[in-house]
C-alpha cells in the first residue's frame, strides 16, 4: 500500500515536473516568437521610414512632375488634366440645384436650395438609388433611361420652399451637376467622352460616346420636366469648389478615402494646354482654370517601398499602376497590415505554431478595422484583441503580440499621411505657396510666373486645403500625422498661411454649387 502511494506520488511529481516544464518553454518559446517578430517589425517600420528629407525629395519631384505634364501631354506620370472649370463659387450663387451622383451600382440625386451670401445653403434633400443588377448588364440606353426616370420622380416631389427658390431663377428649366467616376474624357466643363465602364458595369455599348449627352437624351424623352446638364465633375472638383463656396482662400482640393486625388487652382498655366484627346485649347490669361492631377498613378524612387507593398502590386488587377494609391488609399491600408501580420505569423509564429486561416484571406481587414486598433489606448488593447478575434477568429493572444499588432498600424499609417503630406506640399510649392521660393529652391523646378511681383503677392496670402475622404475626416491618428508633416515640410511663414479644412460631399453639394456657377440662366455673382 504504501509503495503504492509512493509511486501514485512520484507519478504526481512527475506529472507536475512536466507540466511546469512545458509551461516555462512556452514562456520561453512565446517571448522567444515575440522577439523574432519584433525584427521583422523593425525591419519593417525602417523601411517605411518617411524622415524630413526623403519627403523634400518626394516634394520636389512631384512639382517636377506637374510642370512637364502641363508642357506636354503624356510628359509626366501625372495626368494634369483641364476641369475647364474656370469659375469656382463665392457663396452668393441663389436658386434651386440638382447634382446626380454615378459613382457606382448606387446613384444618388440631391436638391440643393442656395440662398445668397446672407443665406448660403437653405435646405438639401437626397435619394439613393439601387441600379438593378440587369441594368449593369444592359445598355446605356436602358441604364440612362433608368436613372432619368428616378430623377424626374425625385423631382416631382419638390416641396413649396424649393419650388420658391426655383423661382428666383426665372425660368423652367432645371439644372444640373452630374458627377461620374467612370474614366472620361472631359472635352468642356459639361462634356466627356466615356472612355471605359468600371465599378462592376459590364454595358456593351456607350464606350466613346459623351456620357452628358447620353444622360441629356434620356432626361428629353422624360415628359413633364425640363433639366439641363450645367457641369460636369469628378468628386474631387466638387470638394475644390464647396470649400470655395465658403472660403475664396481655396486652391488645392484632396480626396483621401478608399482611394486617393487631388486637384488645383493653377497660377502658371502655358497658354496653350492639350487635352487628353489631343485638342489644344487656349486658356486666356486672366482666368485661373482648376487642374485634375491623377496622383494616385505617382511612383518614384524615393518613395520608400517594402517587399510587402511590391507584393501587393504583383497581385493586384493593375501591377505596376497607382503606386502612390496602394500606399494610401483606404482601400489598402488593411491589406498591408494583414500582410504584414501574415509573414510575421509564417516566418516568426506571431500567433502560434500555425498561421490562423483567416489571417490568409485577402483584403479580410478593413482600414474601419486597423484604425479602431491603432486608436486603442487601453493599457491591455483590448480592442486590438477584439478586432485580432471578430475578423481573424484568433482566440488568445499575448499582450506583447497586441503591441505588435498596434506598432504595425502605427507604422503603415503614419507612412501614410506622411506621404499624403508631401504630395499636398507638392502641389503648393508648383504654385508658390510653400514658402521656399526666397531660396531659389522652387524656381529650379519650374518656370517662373511671368509676373515676378505676382508670385511674392502670392506668397503672403493665405492658403486653404480642402480635404475629404474617410482617411481624413474620420481617421484621426491620419489626420494628425499628415497636418504635423505639412506644417514641418513648409517654411515658418507659409506655415502661418496654410489652413486645412473638411469640406465634405463634393460629388453632391459641390456638383450642385458648380451647376449654379454654370448656369445658362441664374443672375452671374462674379
Amino acid at each position: 500500500m504504501t509503495q503504492m502511494l509512493l509511486s501514485t506520488a512520484v507519478a504526481c511529481a512527475t506529472v507536475a515536473a512536466v507540466a511546469a516544464a512545458v509551461m516555462v518553454w512556452q514562456k520561453f518559446h512565446k517571448h522567444s516568437h515575440c522577439d523574432q517578430a519584433l525584427v521583422l517589425l523593425y525591419e519593417f517600420r525602417h523601411a517605411c521610414a518617411t524622415p524630413l528629407y526623403v519627403l523634400r525629395h518626394i516634394s520636389e519631384h512631384v512639382a517636377l512632375e506637374m510642370q512637364a505634364g502641363l508642357n506636354q501631354p503624356g510628359g509626366s506620370q501625372l495626368m494634369m488634366l483641364p476641369t475647364f472649370i474656370e469659375k469656382l463659387p463665392n457663396g452668393c450663387e441663389k436658386g434651386l440645384f440638382y447634382a446626380l451622383d454615378l459613382s457606382g451600382t448606387n446613384f444618388r440625386v440631391l436638391r440643393c436650395l442656395l440662398g445668397g451670401p446672407n443665406a448660403r445653403v437653405i435646405k438639401q434633400e437626397y435619394e439613393v438609388v439601387a441600379i438593378p443588377r440587369a441594368l449593369l448588364l444592359g445598355t446605356s440606353e436602358e441604364l440612362f433611361d433608368f436613372i432619368a426616370q428616378r430623377l424626374i420622380s425625385f423631382i416631382k416631389l419638390e416641396g413649396p420652399e424649393f419650388q420658391r427658390g426655383h423661382n428666383w431663377n426665372g425660368h423652367q428649366i432645371r439644372e444640373l451637376g452630374l458627377t461620374i467616376s467612370f474614366p472620361i474624357c472631359q472635352t468642356s466643363h459639361n462634356t466627356g467622352i466615356l472612355i471605359k465602364w468600371t465599378e462592376g458595369f459590364k454595358i456593351a455599348d456607350g464606350v466613346g460616346k459623351d456620357v452628358v449627352a447620353m444622360l441629356q437624351s434620356a432626361m428629353d424623352r422624360q415628359k413633364g420636366f425640363q433639366i439641363r446638364v450645367a457641369v460636369l465633375i469628378n468628386d474631387t472638383v466638387g470638394t475644390m469648389a464647396g470649400g470655395h463656396y465658403w472660403n475664396d482662400d481655396v486652391m488645392v482640393g484632396v480626396i483621401l478615402g478608399t482611394n486617393t486625388n487631388a486637384c488645383y487652382v493653377e497660377c502658371n498655366l502655358p497658354e496653350d494646354i492639350q487635352t487628353k484627346s489631343g485638342k489644344m485649347v487656349n486658356i486666356p490669361f486672366y482666368t485661373l482654370p482648376v487642374i485634375y492631377m491623377e496622383w494616385g498613378r505617382f511612383w518614384s524612387s524615393h518613395l520608400p517601398r517594402t517587399y510587402i507593398d511590391e507584393q501587393l502590386d504583383n497581385e493586384s488587377v493593375n501591377p505596376g499602376d497607382r503606386g502612390f494609391e496602394k500606399m494610401t488609399g483606404a482601400m489598402y491600408l488593411g491589406e498591408i497590415v494583414r500582410r504584414v501580420l501574415a509573414r510575421m505569423a509564417q516566418e516568426a509564429n506571431l500567433f502560434g505554431d500555425s498561421v490562423p486561416t483567416k489571417l490568409k484571406q485577402p483584403f479580410i481587414l478593413l482600414t474601419l478595422e486597423m484604425s479602431k486598433m491603432h486608436a486603442d489606448e487601453s493599457p491591455d488593447l483590448r480592442i486590438v484583441d477584439k478586432v485580432l478575434k471578430d475578423v481573424f477568429d484568433i482566440k488568445r493572444t499575448e499582450l506583447s503580440e497586441r503591441r505588435i499588432v498596434h506598432s504595425v498600424c502605427d507604422t503603415v499609417t503614419m507612412r501614410a499621411a506622411r506621404l499624403a503630406a508631401a504630395f499636398i506640399v507638392g502641389i503648393l510649392k508648383k504654385i508658390g505657396r510653400d514658402g521656399w521660393d526666397a531660396t531659389g529652391v522652387s524656381s529650379r523646378l519650374m518656370a517662373l510666373p511671368r509676373d515676378s511681383e505676382h508670385r511674392a503677392r502670392l506668397e503672403l496670402k493665405r492658403t486653404v486645403v480642402a480635404m475629404d475622404g474617410i482617411l481624413y475626416e474620420h481617421y484621426h491618428r491620419f489626420r494628425i500625422y499628415m497636418q504635423a508633416a505639412v506644417y514641418e515640410l513648409l517654411s515658418e511663414a507659409a506655415a502661418r498661411k496654410l489652413v486645412i479644412e473638411l469640406s465634405k460631399d463634393g460629388s453632391g453639394t459641390g456638383a450642385s454649387i458648380l451647376a449654379a456657377c454654370h448656369s445658362e440662366f441664374a443672375p452671374s455673382y462674379s
